[in-house]
């Protein structure tokens, strides 16, 4: 089988379209039609169901594209020569200001030492994701999964979530319920309290009813002043262990299955894969492990 078939069935399948992927590949439209239509009847089964405007993938669509994604992408960053180039490339990164610091900056140092130059945003998912669409993002961390067309997202970070205070908010033995932290203040990522209201649905079966004491949009300010002793919060595992570790931060609950979001990787459909996005997503699966 060809595998120029099966770049362009995938292609077909990350833009949602056949326009789309033909204009994603540099093909015409009746090429990339033929190429689908050869792909399907050497495998005897229909990939897309044709529709009165455009078309759906089938479940053995959605099988395929699954088992190929990653394969084709490793093979289209082994044959790609930009990294041939002496010029030094700008990468343009959005993320969470926490996780981009405390991760994936570290990941990259080794092509920035090499060369690489970056420049960092730091947003909300939303805003970041029209930037990577308008083109002045290359690449985006985001906290919750993009539904966009023309976006690409790879799991790539599974955070877990602990809720932390000073030791001497510490009690006898783990919380069980939200009353028992009703005289300890707040610290939280947004007005909102995004986080702090997630742990108390899914860990307490509860509703956050409380104002946060205090509000700080990045997490590592949340954790600084929860290490001075000003309340509890809620933070990624990665951000607060060594402090757990150490007994300058204590757990206050201990639940069965603790609160978890995954972060995406997120490029545009209509680019290629570069060897550094490769690096950098091993990496911070490496880490997750």
């Amino acid at each position: 089988m060809s595998l120029d078939l099966l770049r362009t069935f995938l292609a077909v399948h990350r833009a949602g379209s056949v326009t789309a992927g033909a204009q994603s590949l540099g093909l015409s439209q009746p090429t990339v039609t033929a190429h689908l239509k050869t792909l399907e009847h050497t495998l005897g089964r229909p990939l897309f169901d044709r529709l009165p405007r455009g078309i759906r993938p089938t479940s053995a669509g959605d099988e395929l594209a699954r088992r190929i994604a990653d394969p084709l992408d490793t093979l289209q960053t082994l044959l790609q020569t930009e990294l041939d180039d002496p010029t030094p490339a700008t990468l343009h990164l959005g993320g969470p200001s926490d996780f981009l610091c405390h991760q994936v900056l570290p990941a990259l140092a080794g092509r920035i030492a090499a060369g690489l130059q970056v420049r960092t945003t730091f947003g909300l998912p939303d805003e970041l994701l029209d930037r990577l669409q308008d083109r002045s993002l290359d690449l985006v961390v985001s906290s919750t999964r993009p539904r966009r067309p023309g976006l690409r997202a790879t799991p790539c970070y599974d955070e877990t979530f602990v809720l932390v205070a000073a030791p001497h908010w510490a009690r006898k033995t783990p919380v069980t319920t939200a009353d028992a932290l009703r005289t300890i203040p707040l610290i939280a990522y947004a007005e909102e309290a995004p986080i702090l209201r997630r742990y108390w649905r899914t860990v307490f079966n509860t509703r956050l009813t409380r104002t946060p004491d205090l509000v700080v949009p990045d997490l590592r300010g949340a954790l600084t002043t929860t290490l001075a002793g000003a309340g509890l919060t809620v933070l990624p595992t990665y951000l607060c262990h060594p402090h757990l570790t150490n007994g300058t931060l204590v757990a206050l609950a201990n639940p069965e299955l603790p609160p978890l979001n995954t972060l995406y990787l997120t490029t545009r459909t209509d680019t290629t894969t570069t060897a550094v996005q490769a690096e950098l997503l091993a990496a911070l699966r490496q880490a997750d492990q």
